[in-house]
């Protein structure tokens, strides 16, 4: 019989299509072995869930929030580590059919993280287990968009509802963010609009201001002309990792990148978050990355010199918001 694992002998899960041997030693961009929890918490957040944070993130976000979690393991951080697929199929059944889960109307796990796909064989693995012992548990999938066009169609068999991250629109400022060109995102975007937008929970776009807000205008129009009622919900920026302290986004860019979004065609549009969290300073972002020791030109992880020795990827900022 194959193992659910046998994918990570030579791991294509996401779109670098690292080929490495992961039960081997061997280390793609993401970094990690077999897959690991890092959390699992019920989580009054839309949609209100059972949410089992991985460990680990095929992206070098310089905002991330979680970073702890995301880049596992090569910063130090309290984490579950590695769990039977059963055992947890277990307790989030359980969870979700507890009298909190009712209060506060948690009605699915939610796989998050870092990001969820250099683990996926596990996820559908322990979603196969949820299933034998409640055929009618629901599954939200948070997504960053950077996976193999296989590996989405996996997680929309999967899934009942997708949550969809967009980091930027443009190329170079995707890049400079995550480490990742954007096609392949945008690529997957249009394929599960497509094949299976009932599916879509949101799309998400992090405002950073002066980094992507000027870009909500192309997004939306790139959103609407696949489908114009495409739900876009723009989070509110607050300084976290290596933009420990960049400015926050305020109020008001939020509302007009709303506005801006639906005079570009979109009939679903929204924001949320916390505004208005102050940073200490205002620098451009690549000189920031610069003086962490990233990479002077352009970013692209996958071809990077330090990509097993990532400077962002061992970062620990100062504070966390």
């Amino acid at each position: 019989m194959r193992s659910y694992l046998e994918d990570l002998e030579n791991c294509e899960l996401c779109e670098w299509r690292c080929g490495v041997n992961r039960f081997e030693g061997e280390m793609g961009i993401c970094m990690l072995g077999k897959p690991e929890v890092a959390s699992t918490t019920l989580h009054p957040a839309p949609p209100q869930s059972y949410t089992v944070f991985m460990a680990g993130c095929n992206f070098r976000c310089l905002n991330c929030q979680n970073w702890t979690i995301a880049h596992h393991p090569m910063q130090e951080s309290t984490i579950i580590g590695e769990v039977r697929p059963e055992i947890l199929a277990e307790e989030a059944v359980k969870r979700l059919n507890s009298k909190r889960a009712s209060l506060i109307g948690a009605d699915r796990i939610f796989f998050s993280g870092g990001a969820p796909t250099p683990s996926l064989p596990y996820i559908e693995k322990v979603v196969e287990e949820a299933r034998k012992i409640d055929e009618s548990v629901k599954v939200n999938y948070d997504t960053n968009g950077f996976l193999t066009e296989s590996s989405l169609e996996r997680v929309i068999d999967i899934s009942d509802s997708i949550t969809f991250d967009i980091k930027a629109f443009e190329d170079g400022t995707h890049r400079e963010l995550t480490g990742a060109p954007i096609e392949p995102v945008l690529r997957n975007v249009r394929i599960l609009a497509q094949k299976s937008v009932e599916k879509i929970w949101e799309f998400r776009y992090l405002l950073i201001p002066g980094v992507n807000d000027d870009e909500v205008r192309g997004l939306a129009k790139f959103l609407s002309e696949i489908d114009e009622e495409l739900p876009l919900n723009f989070l509110a920026f607050r300084p976290n990792f290596v933009l420990e302290n960049y400015s926050g986004i305020q109020r008001r860019k939020l509302e007009e990148a709303v506005e801006a979004a639906t005079e570009a065609g979109l009939k679903n549009v929204d924001w949320s978050g916390m505004p208005e969290v102050s940073g200490r300073m205002k620098k451009n972002v690549r000189s920031i990355r610069n003086g962490v020791g990233c990479c002077e030109t352009k970013r692209g992880c996958g071809t990077c010199e330090s990509k097993l020795n990532c400077p962002v990827k061992s970062y620990v900022p100062d504070r966390r918001t």
